[in-house]
């Protein structure tokens, strides 16, 4: 698994390593309008339809969520198998801001200070 991450798709944000986090993709629905999973070319089999209009990515509608694009162990060590191709929920999470803090609250991870 430890080479599966790929350091050009799955970047650093200001020396925070999302690849070692991963708890945004295992927090959240990620639900985006439909055409979109289209235009990314993202895989039939990690889209879900929510509603004529909506969609959300595989694993993530679950009480528990986990995308399932996402590899690896939350905290240590995480890939994104689509991260070129991820929809626009997953691109506005930064590292530090009140989104990333909730989520790694979630999974017991320590906080980040934010990343501008």
């Amino acid at each position: 698994m430890a080479d599966r991450a790929d350091p050009a798709a799955t970047p650093t944000h200001g020396g925070l390593d999302c690849r070692r986090c991963g708890a945004c993709c295992a927090s959240y629905r990620v639900s985006f309008y439909w055409a979109e999973a289209e235009v990314l070319a993202l895989p039939d089999a990690l889209v879900e339809q929510l509603t004529p209009w909506h969609a959300c990515l595989a694993g993530t509608q679950s009480g528990k969520p986990r995308c399932r694009a996402l590899h690896g162990e939350i905290g240590c060590r995480v890939c994104c198998t689509v991260y070129p191709q991820r929809p626009s929920p997953c691109r506005e999470v930064q590292a530090g801001d009140e989104r990333c803090q909730r989520a790694r609250r979630r999974h017991g991870l320590p906080p980040l200070a934010a990343v501008r």
